[in-house]
């Protein structure tokens, strides 16, 4: 029996590489955000993080084992969902459990580059470096990191909840469910947007609203 029938099936175009490579690079950026976040806000205790590089950057992810559980989900499926095309957006909501309201909202649009001609099956080869992409992504993990300067402290302990905004004909897990968009309500809400990144095939940016202290 021959084993060489898999050398029928035609090599991948280089566009359809350069799509996975994106989305690669956006769900990994997306992963080391909401580590961030966590870490930055105080979410969970510094003891809770351990060191990692990434992004030419020193960086701090948790080791909790149901926060990485939970984040390796999500990123399984949002992975899945950033090739397809039908997300918009990410967004990390703070919740305050004391007054089970949300107190930060972090959004992070994504915008698929519709001149790239993947849909077409064109063989077009990427132009932005991957240096010109890291410089971009290490812009906007400093602002997460020094966004502790503006942003008011979080007094209590705090939850939080990772929301996709996906189409509505996308097939949903089971494990999943709707929820609310998570808003700020009442007055004093403030926001703050940060810089972008991009791809050949993706634009990513970031806002973080939050409520100013009385």
């Amino acid at each position: 029996m021959s084993s060489s029938s898999s050398s029928s099936l035609p090599p991948p175009t280089r566009s359809k590489l350069a799509l996975k490579g994106s989305c690669r690079i956006v769900s990994d950026f997306f992963e080391y955000s909401i580590h961030s976040i966590l870490y930055q806000r105080g979410i969970y205790p510094p003891e809770d993080f351990r060191l990692v590089k990434k992004y030419g950057l020193n960086m701090l992810i948790s080791i909790d084992e149901d926060v990485k559980n939970y984040i390796e989900r999500i990123m399984k499926q949002l992975h899945r969902w950033i090739y397809s095309g039908v997300i918009s957006k990410l967004v990390v909501a703070i919740s305050s459990k004391e007054l089970n309201e949300v107190v930060e909202r972090w959004q992070f649009d994504l915008e698929v580059n519709q001149n790239t001609g993947l849909n077409e099956g064109d063989d077009q080869t990427t132009n932005k470096s991957n240096d010109q992409i890291q410089k971009e992504i290490q812009s906007i993990i400093r602002q997460i990191t020094a966004s502790v300067t503006f942003l008011p402290e979080l007094e209590g302990e705090h939850t939080f909840n990772v929301l996709v905004y996906a189409s509505p004909n996308c097939t949903i897990p089971s494990e999943w469910g709707d929820s609310d968009a998570k808003e700020l309500v009442g007055g004093n809400v403030e926001n703050v947007k940060f810089r972008s990144f991009s791809t050949d095939n993706h634009k990513v940016g970031a806002l973080v609203t939050y409520k100013m202290l009385d």
